[in-house]
Formats: C-alpha cells, sequence, structure tokens
C-alpha cells in the first residue's frame, strides 16, 4: 500500500521541492498560516510543494516569484480550484470561485455593472458620503466611552457596498442585517481553522463527523436565505426599464441570456454572486479599518500627522470627498501603509494552473493548485526599506509626495484580481472618506 501511494503521488520530474509527507495523508499535519509557509519557503526556496491527501500544492514567495507567477504568466494560472469546504456552498459558479465559460461571462457582466453604478454614476462616493455621517454620528453616541467598533464599522463598510447591490442601506440596530454579518464573519474564520481545512482533504468523511465546518456551512445557508429573501423582494417590483442596483440589472441580463444558459444567468448564480459582492466588499475593508484604527492608536504621532493634513485640506466644516485625495499624500501614504502592514490576506485564495507551466525553473503540471504567498511580498526585504515597521515613508518620496509601489499586492494581481479592483479601488477610496469624517 506504501508503495501504491510512492507512485501514485510521488513527485513529477523537476517538481518543485518540499518536505516528505505521510503515506496517504502527505503533509496534512503542516500548518497552512504564512509564518509556517514563510519558514518553509527559508528552508526549500521560494518555489516549494506540499501534499495534502493525494493533492500537491505549489507555494510561491517573495516578490520576484509571485510577480513572475501573477503578472508574468498572466495566463498560465487563471482557474480556480475546486475548494471542498466553499464548493458545498459556492458550486463553481458566481464570479469568485467560476472558471472558464461562466466566469468569463460572469465576471465580464459584474465589472461593467460596478463601473457604471461604481464610478460612471458616482454613486459609491455618494453612498459612502452618506454613511460618514451615519458612522460619526453612532460614535459620538457613545460619548467618549470604551467601545468595540467592529459590528459597527463592518455595519457601515457593508452598507456601501449593499446600496449597490441591495439599493439601500441597512440601519445599524438592524438584527436582521447584523446577524447576517456575524454569520460571514464567523464562517471567514472558521474556515482557516485545522479541523476546517481536513474538509478539503477527506470530504466525504468530515461531511458526517461534527465540526467547525458544519458551522461554516450552516452559516452560509443561512447567508443564503437572507441573499434570497433581498432577490425576491427585487422580482416583486422590478422595473426592467429603471434599474435601481446591481440585483435589478442582473434580473434583467437573465431574461436577456436565456438562450445561452452556459453563461449561468440565473436565480442560483444571482445569490452566489452577490455573496462574492458582499464578501469582497465587506470583509478586507471593514478589516482595514478596524487595523487603521489600532494603529493610529498604537501610533499616535502618525495619527497627529494625518489629522493635522485633515485640517488643512478639509478643515472641520465639510466631509472630505475622493477629490482630496491627491492633496492628502501623507493620509494617502498611511491608508496604504495600514493595507501592507495590516497583511490581512496573507496568502490569498489560491489558484490552479490552467495549463503545463515552468515556475522558476520548475515544472508545474496542468491542474496544480498554487498559493501565492502575499505576506512575503508585503514583508519583503528587497522591497520594503523597513519591512517589519509601520511606517507610512514606504509610500512617499523625498518631496513628501505620494508614490505608488511596485510590491504592493495587498490583494493579489493578474486576471483574478481584474473583476474585483474597481470595487476594491473604490471600497478603499470609501475607508480614506470614513476614516477621515471619523478624524473630524
Amino acid at each position: 500500500m506504501v508503495l501504491i501511494d510512492l507512485v501514485k503521488n510521488g513527485r513529477p520530474q523537476n517538481f518543485p521541492p518540499g518536505p516528505l509527507g505521510v503515506p496517504f495523508l502527505g503533509n496534512i499535519f503542516i500548518g497552512l498560516d504564512f509564518n509556517t509557509i514563510n519558514k518553509l519557503a527559508e528552508d526549500y526556496g521560494p518555489i516549494f510543494s506540499l501534499r495534502r491527501g493525494g493533492d500537491k500544492m505549489v507555494f510561491v514567495s517573495g516578490y520576484k516569484m509571485v510577480k513572475e507567477a501573477l503578472v508574468n504568466h498572466l495566463d498560465s494560472f487563471t482557474e480556480r480550484p475546486i475548494v471542498p469546504l466553499f464548493h458545498v456552498i459556492f458550486k463553481g459558479i458566481g464570479v469568485a470561485l467560476s472558471n472558464g465559460y461562466l466566469w468569463k461571462k460572469q465576471r465580464k457582466f459584474t465589472t461593467a455593472h460596478l463601473r457604471y453604478f461604481g464610478e460612471g454614476q458616482r454613486t459609491l462616493e455618494k453612498y459612502a458620503e452618506q454613511e460618514c455621517h451615519f458612522l460619526c454620528e453612532s460614535f459620538k453616541e457613545e460619548q467618549g466611552m470604551p467601545f468595540n467598533p467592529q459590528a459597527t464599522i463592518s455595519n457601515a463598510v457593508a452598507n456601501i457596498i449593499s446600496s449597490v447591490v441591495f439599493g439601500h442601506r441597512f440601519e445599524y440596530t438592524d438584527e436582521r442585517f447584523r446577524r447576517f454579518l456575524q454569520l460571514d464573519t464567523e464562517a471567514v474564520l472558521l474556515s482557516g481553522s485545522p479541523i476546517a481545512q481536513l474538509y478539503d482533504v477527506f470530504p466525504g468523511l468530515m461531511k458526517h463527523l461534527p465540526g467547525p465546518h458544519q458551522t461554516v456551512h450552516k452559516n452560509y445557508y443561512q447567508i443564503l436565505d437572507f441573499l434570497m429573501e433581498e432577490i425576491k423582494r427585487h422580482q416583486e417590483d422590478l422595473n426592467p426599464n429603471d434599474p435601481r442596483d446591481y440585483i435589478d440589472v442582473y434580473l434583467g441580463e437573465m431574461e436577456k441570456k436565456k438562450e445561452d444558459p452556459l453563461a449561468g444567468f440565473n436565480v442560483e448564480t444571482l445569490q452566489i454572486c452577490t455573496l462574492d459582492l458582499m464578501e469582497a466588499g465587506t470583509e478586507s475593508t471593514a478589516t482595514t479599518l478596524r487595523w487603521a484604527v489600532v494603529l493610529m492608536m498604537n501610533y499616535p504621532d502618525i495619527q497627529a500627522k494625518v489629522q493635522a493634513e485633515i485640517d488643512v485640506v478639509i478643515g472641520q466644516s465639510r466631509q472630505p470627498t475622493l477629490a482630496d485625495r491627491p492633496s492628502m499624500p501623507y493620509t494617502d501614504a498611511v491608508i496604504h501603509e495600514v493595507q501592507r502592514f495590516g497583511n490581512i490576506v496573507p496568502l490569498g485564495f489560491p489558484k490552479m494552473a490552467s495549463k503545463d507551466t515552468t515556475l522558476g525553473g520548475y515544472f508545474i503540471p496542468k491542474g496544480t493548485v498554487t498559493v501565492s504567498n502575499l505576506a512575503s511580498v508585503l514583508f519583503d526585504k528587497n522591497e520594503w526599506e523597513k519591512p517589519d515597521q509601520f511606517n507610512p515613508e514606504h509610500f512617499l518620496d523625498a518631496e513628501g509626495h505620494f508614490r505608488r509601489r511596485d510590491a504592493f499586492l495587498p490583494f493579489s494581481a493578474g486576471k483574478r484580481a481584474v473583476w474585483g479592483r474597481t470595487l476594491l479601488r473604490c471600497s478603499c477610496s470609501c475607508s480614506s472618506q470614513l476614516y477621515c469624517s471619523a478624524s473630524l
């Protein structure tokens, strides 16, 4: 049996090196946290492999090799692997976890309509300005007393994308929506637990056993119920000639694409696309804002400089707008440094080689799962002057002007990042508005 395992799961010729695995189990006892991956990269090089059961995974670390994989090999790593823990819910449809023709059609539609509602109509900025007011009022109600802002910040950020997706915001006292956000946050956290990750190795066995994976699935089923209620309300009062939001235009597209079922325009895919948008537009931005709060508390000198720039450019009598951003290089640098130092998506989401590829001299067969170690890019000692320190100067030139950095890849790169760039760019811009307004 051991011999069979060695033959079946042996490394292909010139495959990336890695630690020896246990027969049949592989390296399932090695954690997939970014600290462990960084240590393995030191031992085996920037490209190494692990085996989870019968599946081989390749990890890519450091700016040079991550850029090689995601940018230079743009068409080689465009597919998503089936991740059993999430496949139960997402089913390979939607935008984030789909592939092939369906993915291209859904991605094109989503990107176009995010631009329409997010940039062309400037509605995201309008919604952000409105949400800034509600957020500040909520903070004022605490009357200077200590409080946990996590739920309120998540609600505020979620309301911006909710206004685009659902056509309306939710009050901070709306228990139904707060429950939706809590369920999603819990599912995301539990999905990273070691036991939940075992589901990806032994899904046939784990689905019958108790554990955090069961909670992940239970939470997502409740989330889908919430989204279906919103979709049904849209179906009941839809005016095809006057779409109010993303769901309305998607329902209209369903009628247009009836003769093209492979494009996947149906209610089930709409559910998953909506979930994709809500998660992409909420979790990362809300977490970034919480990091900003923590870092400003721990670096009062930096906080003072940000406040001074806000006072000069914006003053105390109005809200900030996106037009103020070019005039606020220090604040812009702080926001970027929060994202770099916060390192909120350290390993990104796995991709899959869409064809046989050579990367860094190693052979990566088609179908191999690949993981980009984004944390190693954000803390690459060859790219950042003081990678282990919170230092906004990373994004400022000698004259104090904002400067972009090639190694700033907090949300990955390549085609799989393109569909969400509009949303992420607008969300981060809205974050600056929320932050500046809260500072006022």
